[in-house]
Formats: C-alpha cells, structure tokens, sequence
C-alpha cells in the first residue's frame, strides 16, 4: 500500500478493529478473580479449574498459526467477522455451562474461533496507516494488547460482585455486535486467492506440540511430573511435534511456514521478546488475584479494583512510547521498560498481605508503565524490515508467540506455586515439636497451639500454611523478574528502527 494512500473511515475501521481486540484479550484474564466463585459452582478442584484459563489460551495459541493462509484463502474481512460471531456466540455459550466439562469445551471453542482477531487487528492497522504514523498505529493496538489483560480481573471482579460470573461471559455480545456492525460497513475486503495450497502436515505438527506441552505442564504438578507415563508420553509428543514442524520448514518446497519468516533478525528478536513480556503479563495478573482475596482479605470486587493501576500506567507509557517513536531509538525505549518491569516484579517479590495500598498501588503503576514502553516499541520494531507480503504470517506468529507465553507463564507459575506451598509448608512444620519454646510457655497462646488437641493441629497448619503461600508467592514473583534477562539481550541484535528517506520527504501521506 502506497504512503500517500488515502483509506476512508479509518478511524471509523480503527475504532472496529481495537474493540475487537479489547473484547478477545479482555476474555484472557477477566475469568481470573471470578475462578473460586466457578470452582463452588462447577464443584471442581483448585486444579481442574484452571482449564479455564488454559484451554482458552491454548486454542487459540494452536489457531493462531494458520490465519495468514485462511486471510489470503478467504479474504480478511470475512474471516475477521467470521471469527468475531464465533467468538461471541462461544461466549455466551460460556456463560450457558451447567458443567465443567461444558465450560472447558466452550472456552476451547472461544479460543478457537479467536485466535485470528489479533493477527487480523494488527494487519488491518498496518495497511490502514502509512509508515510515518506506523509508531501511532502500534501505540493503539498495543493498547488493546495490554489494556485487556490488565483490565480484565477489574471488570471481572466488579460484574461477579454485582452479578453473577456467567456475566463476565456475557459482557462479549454488546462489544462483539459493535465490532462486527463496524467492520461489516466500513473495511474494504482483500482479494482472496482461491487455488492457495495449504500445508496440512506442517499445521497437524504443530497443533500437536503445542497441544502436548500445555497438557504436559497443565497436569505435571497432578501426576508427579516424570514420574508418570502420561507426562513422559507428552513430552516426547511435544519434542517430536517440534521437531517435525522445524523440519517440514526446512526442507518442504511450500512449507506451512516460510523461512525466510524467521531470517529477519528484528522479526525473530521480537517474538522471543513478545512470548518473555507475555508469559509475566498474564501470569502476574493469574497471580494476583488469589492472592489478593485469599491471603489478604480482599473481597472481590476490591482484589479487581486494585489491579486497575496497572491500566493507568500502560495508557501513560502507550502514549509516551508513540511520541517517542519517531525521536528516539526505539530500542533504549524498550530497554527503559524491561528495567522498569524487573524493578517492579523484584518488589512484589518481597510483598506480605500487609503491604500498604499506597505501596501495591505504585507498584502496579510502574508495572503497567513497564508493558507499554516495550510492548508499543516493539510492535514497531519487529515489522520494520519485514516485506509487507509476510505480515499477514508475522502478525499471526508474533500472536502465536503471545498465547504460548501467556499459556507456559501460566502454567509454569501455578506448578511452582503448588511445589513451592508443599516444599515450604513441610520445612516450617518441621520445627514444630513439643519441645518449642511458644508451645512450653504455659499461657493462653501455647495452649491454644498444642498440636496434641485437634484444635490446636488445625489452628498450626493453617498458619504455617498461610506462611508458606506468602514464601511461595514470594519466589514465583522473584522467578518471574528473571524473565527481563533474554529480552535484554536480544535488544543487542535488533537493528535500529529508520524512517526510510522516501517517507521522510513525504508531506502529504495522510
């Protein structure tokens, strides 16, 4: 597309395009504070009911994959208001689960039918805006990216609270209604291209991988990890899946993906940068709700409000980054935000459920700040040497790097948590015998806590069990601050962001 283009209604498309966006990434987190209100009604484990969260992502992490062929194949705007009926009629058909099992099936289906809103949005917002305002475009999709994941628990908390949880399903008809009207007016259809061939055994590999390692990590901590024939199987699955698929791109003379894909150094750079910054995203937010209500006595509504500082800081930093864009290297930017990121994490790892509001408040600020100074940079950053004939493949792989992410950071974070509260509780309980001074004083305290009375046992395990999720919770936000230390050094190959010189000399592009 040429940069002195002119596109009608691209606000208008703009505007269809991000509430989309909003209303997919929103459905990755606003599940989370509402997961115990589910768990009593669906009568499920702690376990079991964070396939609600992971099934979702996971398909549409598999999905993701093949929206740049079905975008060509059939043309972007019908599979972009394809994907959004799907989605919302899967939506409400969330909010409907009288089972678990239901519920599971229909966020499975949700996932699938939403995996290509975000390569789409993204696609349409770089073919709608020439380059000199490429910075600008980014800086709003960005903000769907984040702000709905950040958002998310907030609105959930307050429509579980005053509602019920089927509502935080329900909330997707008004938006996906909205979005479908707009695009349905205002987009203007690519041409399809009818005789594209598509690579069936490249898809199945890495359907297949990815399948395998969310099972593989979803149910290790249950079974024991490699102690259990399940995990092993799952694991090899997942290796060979991987394997094939890097092979089959290698080697095949029209591969599922094109490897030439994966040579732009700025384009690879910025997916291991995307799925790092995502697997902390979402997970952060995983964990904060929990322990928000469960430790620190916060009701719902509260656990989601105090999460909402967080979409304060990115809406600051997502405009900060667009102004900076064009002025500053784009990767001192997203330095800037990685360091802000690993200070913030490094501080929650060191919080109790007395830390003061003021306190989690300026953290979570400078957390939100953090997502918008890397992500928006390196939305930029990532197409800035990419042809324009591999976007539709790039958008769809760097949203496939985001699932993945968010899916392993959460599942990596919940195993840790688990083996973290078994671990600790074990040690602390270990240095309470009968010959501990508390329990020798003769007072009303060692009284209450002798572990000779049932009383006493379960008064014990419930607060060495309350120390032992502090401790453990402590450690998963220290794991988590590690997760800064590849992006950093993968800012060290991206070449640096250049307006071309054609484009700077262009003075009517819009």
């Amino acid at each position: 597309m040429s940069e002195t283009f002119q596109v009608p209604h691209r606000g208008l498309i703009t505007a269809s395009a991000m509430l989309a966006m909003l209303m997919q990434t929103l459905d990755s987190t606003i599940a989370n504070v509402a997961l115990p209100y589910m768990q009593g009604g669906m009568s499920a484990s702690a376990d079991e009911i964070t396939w609600v969260l992971t099934s979702y992502v996971i398909a549409a992490a598999i999905m993701t994959a093949p929206v740049g062929w079905m975008a060509r194949r059939f043309g972007r705007k019908k599979l972009f208001i394809g994907s959004l009926i799907g989605f919302t009629v899967a939506s409400m058909l969330c909010g409907a689960a009288q089972t678990l099992d239901q519920l599971v099936a229909f966020r499975l289906l949700q996932g699938m039918c939403g995996a290509a809103i975000a390569p789409l949005s993204q696609a349409t917002m770089l073919d709608i805006y020439p380059f000199s305002k490429r910075a600008q475009a980014m800086a709003i999709f960005s903000m769907g990216v984040t702000m709905g994941p950040i958002m998310g628990p907030t609105l959930g908390g307050y429509l579980t609270d005053a509602y019920s949880w089927r509502f935080v399903f329900y909330v997707n008809l008004p938006f996906g209604i909205l979005a479908i009207l707009g695009l349905l007016i205002f987009m203007r259809e690519t041409p399809s291209q009818n005789n594209l061939r598509f690579s069936w055994y490249g898809f199945a590999m890495l359907a297949m991988a990815c399948g395998s390692l969310q099972l593989m990590l979803d149910r290790g901590q249950e079974l024991d990890w490699f102690t259990s024939r399940e995990i092993i199987t799952e694991a090899v699955v997942a290796a060979l899946g991987f394997y094939l698929f890097i092979v089959h791109m290698c080697v095949a003379d029209k591969p599922f993906l094109s490897l030439a894909l994966f040579k732009d150094r700025n384009f690879s750079s910025g997916m291991v940068m995307v799925f790092c910054v995502s697997s902390v995203m979402l997970s952060t937010s995983a964990l904060l709700a929990p322990y928000l209500q469960n430790l620190a006595g916060y009701p719902v509504y509260t656990a989601g409000w105090a999460m909402a500082p967080r979409g304060l800081g990115t809406i600051m930093s997502m405009y900060l980054a667009s102004r900076l864009g064009m002025r500053v290297d784009q990767r001192k930017i997203m330095a800037c935000g990685l360091l802000v990121l690993g200070w913030a994490l490094w501080d929650m790892s060191n919080w109790t459920p007395d830390v003061t509001q003021e306190q989690m408040m300026l953290t979570l600020v400078l957390q939100g700040f953090s997502i918008g100074l890397v992500f928006n940079p390196m939305s930029v950053m990532a197409y800035t040497t990419l042809s324009p004939q591999m976007r539709g493949e790039g958008t769809a792989m760097q949203s496939l790097a985001r699932n993945i992410g968010s899916a392993i950071g959460i599942s990596v974070t919940s195993f840790t948590l688990t083996r973290g509260v078994q671990a600790t509780h074990a040690e602390i309980a270990a240095g309470i015998t009968p010959f501990n001074r508390v329990l020798q004083m003769g007072d009303q305290v060692s009284h209450m806590l002798n572990p000779e009375t049932r009383h006493g046992a379960a008064l014990l395990d419930s607060m060495i069990n309350q120390q032992a999720q502090i401790i453990a919770y402590n450690n998963d936000f220290r794991l988590m601050t590690l997760t800064i230390v590849p992006p950093m050094l993968l800012l060290l190959l991206m070449r640096r962001h250049a307006q071309p010189q054609a484009v700077a000399m262009a003075v009517g592009d819009d």
